[in-house]
């Protein structure tokens, strides 16, 4: 296998990864908020707002996923 084949399959399986779990605890999280803010629609608020930074902190992986990625595409 040739080196930019290497480099390729690596950038494809760090995209892959890197996006995947992500989106899996995007999903989750969200399915946890809307389940909680159902049970106890007066904290609807707090945990909206615990929500929304939870994904943005899961969403975080997923750009520093797209840097290396683009690092490993343009750089190396």
């Amino acid at each position: 296998m040739e080196q930019e084949t290497a480099k390729l399959f690596a950038i494809a399986i760090l995209m892959g990864v890197g996006t995947i779990f992500p989106a899996i605890a995007i999903g989750w999280i969200g399915s946890k908020g809307a389940e909680s803010i159902g049970r106890n629609p007066e904290a609807a608020p707090k945990v909206q707002t615990a929500m929304i930074l939870a994904i943005a902190f899961a969403e975080a992986i997923a750009i520093y996923a797209l840097v290396v990625s683009l690092i490993l595409k343009f750089v190396a």
